[in-house]
């Protein structure tokens, strides 16, 4: 039976309703010029309190270890290319490759920084201990969960761990959660309002958990975080950000607060996500090469970044002043994908506070920060088209006034992890044109006379193939010095399976790498050539479940791989058995990457790889509380709304709780919603409720949903089948 239109349109008349946000505490969020100086306010800008003592002489030893790889390598390039002379071919091939040492050479000094800084046991800085003793508190913050049609029952689970582990520290009472909804789809969007009432079941979770749906998604995000800011930033100050998929442990959360309030210059704190949960093979893959080579790489840069870390958008704690005051982002000039809003605006976020004189610091030595991966290179390409228009884009705000020069070193390498791809494929292009020339034209090197030939260059195979070996030292150096720290330490090495099963895991998935390298190469090539075209990446939820697709979207999606595979072999072929052989590790992928992505994206060689212990992390083998927490959640069975017009009709405390979060009424000369208008329309012309969803788009839906007066119609419409309105949660 439909409620009286007074308790309908005045939902706090109900004693069933849950606050879903406490009051207001503006906070002002200025837009940043990236053509002005910022207001620092007093605060230094060169040597912060927390800069590491001998900073300048570890950036050092990076940059003098890379520039002296790249020296040395670019002189034996040279050697095999222009031995006889210069030529013009040889000399694209000497710059392209140039700026391809000068990346593996990059990655290797900052690992070797890295494996020094772990054999110190480094990583930590800011007096946080990873054991101990929990620290006390004395200000309250605030724990962001933005989503975005999110399944909500997957995103609960590790929301219910972490709200138990803060319980468990002693110190639960300093943090209130914010589920920063911009879902559109209005069947999730109620389906989240019903999993914070479940919730709400809980008097913890009642006093510290909110939940807020934007009606609006400006700006995406960041958009979404800053909208938080300027309505309850005041109250907090300092703010945790997460993903859908974060999970951090209690602990973790509590260390990081109390060293955000020990040194108020610092405006940020990155932890390292650790990938787990993998259960395909491919995202097996990449939780193993994160944990076991990202903590190597993430000391590695921490420990030249010093006070100028970056920010990675998640499980990161946040001064809430420093980015309130200096983290207003700007709308770039002119329309995507170069213009309009900033999409990866970590990066910049981060560089905008530094820029201010706020310290930002990475401290990858502790535990207890989780994320999860895509489940299959299809899934992780969406995601990564999103991502590179965003670094690109980074190219526009470079050149920012006041910037620090590491913060623009940042930048770089974000852009320049997308347009190595490319360089790669000119470089392997331009090697094999080479090589057809050498092949078909006999240049006459050492004539006197005058010649019309072109003057080809040189290649001496004996010296290429010792800068091929030399090349690949470089390359697979941070793994071999990631191998040789995890052996070092003894539960670790247990953990992941013992010296014999982590050394079988590193040569598979370097193996299995090396053949999704050239795929890989091509996607994010392709994905540069369409942002350069003016493509938008748009905004999708991102799938974190089974990455397998049905055989025929695989050939469909990937035949092109191949086909391109066939062309450069039979241009290899063409010149000689040598150089096809030379060409095989890049071929192979490319030949197969129909049964290579389907394989790798199914859970069953996943779980294969799992049953015979490789591609093992510590945190599988022996998994620490808080992960067994969300396992404990995934195992308990979660009631799931399907339809929102049926729960709001069957559930008299949801819709109380749904009307209660609805904006207030248009008022007259505001903008006019079409979808609000048109599914108004049909709803009051619909005669039963199975009519009207049949009608409604789901634009119209979402608006309907938003209208309170609709929802006083939706409550009196009758239905073709009663029992249609039975829902698990019946009030």
């Amino acid at each position: 039976m439909a409620l009286p239109l007074d308790r309908l349109i005045n939902p706090m008349t109900s004693p069933h309703i849950t606050a879903f946000l406490p009051p207001e505490s503006p906070l002002s969020m200025p837009v940043q010029s990236l053509h002005k100086a910022p207001e620092r306010h007093g605060r230094a800008f060169w040597r912060l309190p927390s800069t590491p003592t001998l900073l300048w002489l570890r950036r050092l030893f990076v940059f003098g270890t890379t520039f002296a790889l790249t020296a040395y390598s670019v002189a034996k390039i040279n050697a095999v290319f222009n031995s006889l002379g210069t030529s013009l071919l040889g000399m694209v091939m000497l710059g392209l490759f140039t700026i391809l040492s000068f990346w593996i050479s990059l990655s290797c000094a900052s690992a070797l920084g890295g494996f020094w800084s772990m054999l110190r046991h480094g990583g930590l800085g800011l007096g946080i201990r990873r054991t101990g003793p929990l620290p006390e508190l004395k200000s309250r913050t605030a724990i962001l969960l933005p989503t975005y049609n999110e399944p909500p029952q997957r995103v609960m689970l590790n929301l219910r761990a972490m709200l138990k582990s803060l319980q468990e520290t002693g110190r639960g009472e300093h943090f209130d959660i914010f589920i920063l909804s911009d879902t559109t789809n209005p069947d999730i969007w109620v389906q989240e309002e019903q999993a914070v009432l479940d919730l709400h079941q809980h008097a913890y979770a009642r006093q510290h958990l909110f939940y807020r749906r934007r009606f609006k998604n400006t700006d995406r995000k960041a958009g979404n975080i800053a909208d938080w800011v300027t309505r309850f930033g005041g109250a907090y100050p300092a703010m945790l950000t997460l993903d859908a998929d974060s999970l951090m442990d209690g602990s973790l959360i509590v260390r990081m607060a109390a060293a955000m309030e020990q040194h108020e210059q610092v405006g940020l704190i990155q932890s390292l996500p650790v990938i787990v949960g993998g259960q395909t093979l491919f995202a097996r893959l990449q939780q193993f090469a994160g944990r076991v080579y990202g903590p190597l790489i993430a000391q590695g840069i921490a420990w030249w970044h010093g006070s100028e870390g970056n920010y990675w958008g998640h499980n990161a704690i946040i001064r809430t002043q420093a980015f309130a005051e200096q983290a207003g982002l700007p709308h770039l000039r002119g329309k995507p994908p170069f213009g309009g809003h900033i999409l990866s605006h970590d990066f910049i976020e981060a560089a905008l506070m530094r820029r201010g004189g706020w310290a930002i610091h990475m401290v990858p030595g502790l535990m207890g920060s989780y994320e999860e991966s895509p489940p299959s290179l299809t899934d992780i390409a969406v995601r990564d088209r999103r991502w590179c228009q965003g670094n690109l884009q980074h190219a526009r705000i470079l050149f920012t006034k006041g910037m620090h020069w590491v913060s623009r070193s940042h930048m770089l390498v974000g852009i320049g992890s997308y347009i190595m791809s490319p360089l790669w494929l000119l470089f392997l292009l331009f090697g094999i044109l080479i090589a057809l020339q050498a092949h078909f034209y006999h240049p006459e090197y050492f004539s006197t006379q005058r010649s019309l030939y072109p003057h080809w260059p040189h290649v001496d195979p004996i010296l290429a193939r010792l800068v091929f070996i030399q090349t690949m030292v470089v390359l697979l150096a941070p793994k071999a010095l990631a191998f040789l720290a995890i052996c070092f330490d003894k539960q670790e090495r247990q953990q992941a399976g013992g010296v014999i099963r982590l050394s079988i895991s590193i040569i598979l998935e370097t193996l299995l790498g090396a053949l999704i390298a050239p795929i890989a190469m091509l996607i994010q090539t392709s994905a540069i050539l369409s942002i350069l075209l003016g493509r938008d990446s748009g905004w999708s939820a991102q799938n974190r479940d089974d990455g397998s697709l049905p055989w025929g979207d695989t050939i469909r999606k990937y035949w092109l791989y191949s086909l391109f595979g066939l062309v450069l072999s039979a241009a290899a072929w063409s010149v000689s058995l040598a150089l096809f052989l030379w060409m095989l590790p890049v071929l192979v992928g490319l030949l197969i990457a129909i049964p290579l992505v389907g394989l790798t994206g199914s859970r069953v060689w996943g779980t294969w790889a799992r049953k015979a212990g490789l591609l093992l992390i510590p945190e599988e083998t022996t998994p620490p509380s808080i992960l067994q927490r969300a396992a404990e959640e995934r195992n308990h069975p979660h009631p799931v709304i399907l339809e929102a017009f049926h729960a709001l009709r069957s559930n008299t405390a949801l819709r109380h709780a749904h009307l209660a979060t609805l904006p207030p009424p248009r008022k007259a000369g505001e903008p006019i919603s079409v979808p609000l208008l048109t599914g108004s329309l049909k709803l009051q012309e619909s005669p039963t409720l199975e009519i009207a969803l049949a009608r409604l788009t789901p634009a119209e839906k979402a608006a309907v949903l938003s209208c309170q007066s609709n929802i006083a119609i939706l409550a009196d419409l009758p239905v073709s089948s009663p029992n249609l309105t039975d829902g698990p949660h019946g009030s």
